[in-house]
């Protein structure tokens, strides 16, 4: 399950983004124009996330014994890492993504046309799409990967549907409960990853004790981001503007 909501959640992260800029284009009149560059720049974040991710689980499978242990552990305790970081950094840019985005796509309009815009996409998605490769790496080691895979594709088919209907106006969904209930169960499935790694590196080191201290620091990682994380949301200053123009929903992560 930790597979599905990293997907839902990195690919409604990508799906707002797109969603929001689409609608700015709209806004002002540029998405007939414009429009054709922001699914360019999806595309091609897509395709960079695929490769990324194939690069990780392919360079596993050339690695045996202690090797293996040591690159699946460190790559366990990265994942975890960067999916925190990823849940503070989105609950600090949650106020005020809505400016932040027209005032990006308005300057690239002015200076690069569609190369500029079709580059924010890039970006944003590229950087979801990096995210969810690497904690899908880590988290298939321990549920398998086709267990992983399978979970993750139906996280991003309900990722798209609720992007689809965010922006055609059909979905009035609260994003504040949304990112605060996702981030505290990645927070969750983060602790899960350090228990693993550190099993992992026991393992690697031939250390039961270090072994024996993964559940201790998993116990220990989840409830105190967690309170971290549940302690500094505060309510968003800008609600992000919904596609079709009113600010209805917020964006508190």
């Amino acid at each position: 399950m930790g597979s599905f909501f990293i997907t839902l959640r990195e690919g409604f992260e990508a799906a707002l983004i797109v969603s929001l800029v689409l609608a700015y284009l709209q806004r002002t009149g540029n998405l007939e124009r414009h429009g054709r560059a922001v699914w360019w720049g999806l595309g091609a974040g897509v395709v960079f996330s695929l490769l990324a991710g194939s690069i990780l689980f392919a360079s596993v499978g050339e690695l045996e014994g202690t090797a293996e242990a040591l690159y699946e552990g460190t790559a366990m305790l990265m994942a975890a890492g960067v999916v925190t970081w990823m849940v503070f950094w989105m609950r600090r840019q949650a106020a005020t993504i809505g400016r932040h985005l027209r005032e990006q796509v308005g300057r690239s309009l002015e200076v690069g046309g569609g190369v500029a815009l079709a580059s924010i996409i890039f970006i944003a998605v590229a950087r979801e799409g990096l995210e969810t490769a690497l904690f899908l790496f880590a988290a298939s080691g321990e549920s398998g990967p086709v267990l992983a895979v399978t979970a993750a594709l139906l996280g991003l088919v309900a990722a798209a549907v609720l992007g689809v209907l965010f922006y055609r106006g059909a979905l009035r969904l609260n994003l504040r409960t949304f990112f605060t209930v996702t981030g505290v169960l990645v927070i969750g499935f983060a602790a899960w990853l350090i228990a693993g790694g550190l099993h992992e590196l026991g393992e690697a080191a031939e250390s039961e004790a270090l072994e024996g201290a993964g559940p201790i620091a998993a116990i220990v990682y989840a409830i105190g981001f967690t309170v971290m994380y549940l302690r500094g949301i505060r309510a968003p200053k800008e609600p992000a503007a919904a596609p079709g123009g009113t600010a209805a929903t917020q964006t508190e992560g």
